[in-house]
């Protein structure tokens, strides 16, 4: 009989734990949360201190059941959820439903699923931390309160199945507000002037940019002004007159948090933060290795502390001076904190073992678990290594009174880079190239004046990564938010991608007005971030959550009742489509549903013929004149089919590819293999196969 019951969220934790333990161990699995708060109602007793009245989470009690059985065999229970809040709470609530007192040494942490690290936990049980579920009850019910009494007025005022949510909310605000600022942008015309040198007749030509004239900036504003400097240019000698030497030193990016990996795999693996964060979970509890067996790849993934452990510093210092040398080790790797909320109690996501290359187990991932894991890893060991240094040159060029400045830059020494640089969410100005070798006073030979007119641009519309980075730096959510709150607002329709960037829609629009008029603080960027502060005191055990969830309840109720009061019926105008209704010729309207969008006849109540939303890839049926659209089958999974069903019957499974089969013009489709996609042909005499570029 086991003499310990260890408890996890998910088996695949549950597998990863049991292959380091002797038989004394028992690991069991409770499937994510046992209890929530019930969907049906409120469930916050609000006049009695906001006590949560919480239930078993349906189809949950078997498992409920067999946790009690198995706790009844051992000698001793330890709780080994997740160590963040919302594992604090998940192992809070199997302790009440298995008749474990909090206050004993039931709860252990596993920052890393490592043999090591889950034995060395093992010794140092403790409580349960009140202060940490205390901190998640409050969001809880701060996120409940928000939702459930906000939402009815919407789906009353304005459309059924509407919802409010407080962090929500404001990220659809700060969409929207983008959105406005684009709408009002007015661009404003700018010039530069560029002269195209060589330091002689045939030899190597550079640019160099206009800076000045004399000792005041050159600013231009309009054609005339360019003009006359053009002109006056023509006739001028150009002459070096500074030359300036140095170095430059580019310092590696930190060790992931969860933000920052969410941000990365957005721009370098078009990831959205949900697969991101799904993916890394995978990493974090366990994957079966070959030749190891089942093992956690990385540390813990939700963390925004950039602090490394001594131990994993001294590893991947000895990996690099084995495989780069000793020079590409940084000499100091201290982290230094990002903002002053962090929460320090893990580490910056990292491998286990950076010994654990990513091409060593690439045949034990799939495509993506390799494609994060390696990020993670490359940006880990770089973090350790050495800057990358640049020789620089900056030169003053004289023409009568202007001045022009050319710069230049050589990679000495390529340290960090030498594993991995850091995406950017907007392209940058080019590199520096190089320069001739000039000396002060030498002539140049002038090859060409280029005057160019530009136009300020709006802000950008924000793509995830750029999303997610803005919601860190407003404090609005944490880190194990943004995927859910991003995943939120797409799926209730308020915003929607277009060319990778959020967009808000009509409705979103619609109701992100309604909210700044009547609810102000919910959809305010600082009160929203005020109150995660709040969510921060309370789990450091400065604020009681009762008072904190009454203080932002009273106001907040008054204005309920204004807002029933005073918020006008709104009618949403259907999107009228070109096509037709067979049934009376109508034209179809698209409509929002509880499960997503449909067409219907807009002579609805007399004609109700409705159909699905057809998304057409773009991809010309192979067997009829039809257009290949997305479909659902019973179960929701995605397939593709002809638009002409059912005339057509053509089906498959994999995504069509546009480009034709280039040895017979057939169908391509794009498959995934354990070694990546691949494009096929459907056409099975043909047999032809592609591999997917990157």
């Amino acid at each position: 009989m086991a003499k310990s019951l260890i408890i996890v969220e998910s088996p695949a934790k549950a597998k990863t734990i049991s292959r380091f333990l002797g038989k004394e161990y028992r690991v069991a699995a409770s499937m994510g949360h046992v209890r929530d708060l019930p969907k049906s109602k409120l469930g916050i007793d609000i006049e009695k201190g906001f006590v949560p009245k919480y239930i078993t989470i349906r189809g949950k009690g078997s498992i409920i059941e067999n946790l009690r059985k198995e706790a009844a065999k051992a000698q001793k229970v330890l709780l080994a959820t997740d160590p963040d809040r919302e594992g604090e709470a998940i192992s809070w609530h199997l302790a009440h439903l298995l008749d474990i007192p909090p206050e004993t040494p039931c709860r252990v942490e596993f920052h890393e699923i490592t043999k090591t690290a889950v034995s060395e936990s093992l010794r140092h049980p403790r409580k349960i931390n009140m202060n940490l579920v205390d901190a998640q009850q409050a969001r809880r019910i701060l996120d409940r309160l928000v939702g459930y009494k906000i939402s009815p007025i919407l789906w009353r005022k304005v459309k059924w199945g509407l919802s409010a949510g407080r962090v929500q909310s404001a990220a659809v605000r700060m969409i929207c507000d983008r959105e406005k600022e684009i709408a009002e942008f007015v661009p404003e015309e700018y010039w530069t002037i560029e002269a195209e040198l060589a330091d002689r007749p045939d030899g190597s030509s550079f640019k160099a940019k206009l800076h000045s004239r004399g000792n005041e900036k050159i600013n231009l504003k309009n054609r005339e002004q360019v003009e006359k400097i053009v002109a006056d240019l023509q006739d001028q000698v150009f002459v070096v007159m500074e030359i300036k030497r140095g170095e430059r030193r580019r310092n590696p990016a930190p060790p992931f948090t969860t933000s920052t990996m969410q941000q990365e795999a957005a721009r370098k693996l078009g990831f959205t933060a949900k697969k991101t964060m799904m993916i890394a979970q995978q990493l974090y509890e366990g994957l079966d290795i070959k030749g190891e067996g089942t093992v956690g790849l990385v540390t813990y993934i939700r963390t925004d502390s950039t602090r490394i452990s001594e131990q994993a510093q001294k590893e991947a210092k000895e990996y690099i001076k084995a495989n780069y040398g000793s020079e590409y080790v940084a000499e100091s790797m201290s982290v230094k904190k990002a903002k002053k909320n962090i929460q320090d109690a893990h580490e910056g996501i990292r491998p286990t073992s950076v010994f654990r290359h990513p091409d060593s187990i690439k045949d034990s991932l799939t495509l993506d678990q390799y494609k994060l894991y390696k990020l993670i890893w490359e940006r880990f060991l770089a973090s350790q290594m050495a800057p990358a240094v640049y020789d620089t040159v900056s030169i003053d060029i004289k023409a009568g009174s202007y001045i022009f400045k050319a710069s230049g830059s050589t990679l000495k020494f390529t340290g960090f880079m030498a594993v991995y640089i850091e995406g950017a969410d907007e392209e940058t100005e080019k590199d520096e190239g190089t320069l001739p070798i000039l000396e002060q006073g030498q002539k140049l030979t002038l090859l060409k004046i280029m005057p160019e007119q530009h136009f300020t641009q709006p802000p950008p519309r924000f793509t995830e990564a750029m999303l997610v980075k803005a919601l860190e730096e407003k404090g609005i959510g944490r880190p194990s938010t943004y995927a859910p709150i991003i995943d939120t607002i797409q799926k209730r329709g308020y915003v929607k991608k277009e060319k990778g960037r959020f967009k808000p829609t009509e409705l979103g629009q619609l109701v992100t007005e309604i909210l700044k008029e009547y609810f102000s603080d919910i959809v305010d960027l600082d009160f929203t971030a005020e109150m995660e502060n709040q969510l921060d005191k309370i789990e450091a055990g400065e604020e009681n959550w009762q008072k904190i969830i009454e203080s932002f309840y009273r106001p907040f109720e008054e204005k309920l009742k204004i807002a029933e009061e005073k918020i006008e019926e709104v009618k949403i105008e259907d999107e009228v489509t070109e096509e037709k209704c067979e049934l009376c010729g109508r034209n179809m309207v698209i409509k929002h549903g509880r499960y997503g969008k449909f067409m219907a006849c807009s002579g609805f109540p007399e004609c109700k013929n409705t159909k699905p939303l057809l998304e057409e890839t773009g991809v010309k049926c192979p067997v009829c004149e039809g257009v290949i659209v997305v479909r659902k089958s019973k179960k929701g999974r995605k397939f593709y089919g002809c638009s002409n069903y059912p005339n057509c019957e053509f089906v498959t499974w994999d995504p069509p590819s546009e480009t034709p089969c280039p040895r017979c013009g057939g169908l391509m489709v794009v498959k995934s293999t354990k070694s990546g996609k691949i494009t096929a042909c459907t056409n099975t005499e043909c047999g032809y196969k592609d591999q997917v570029e990157g």
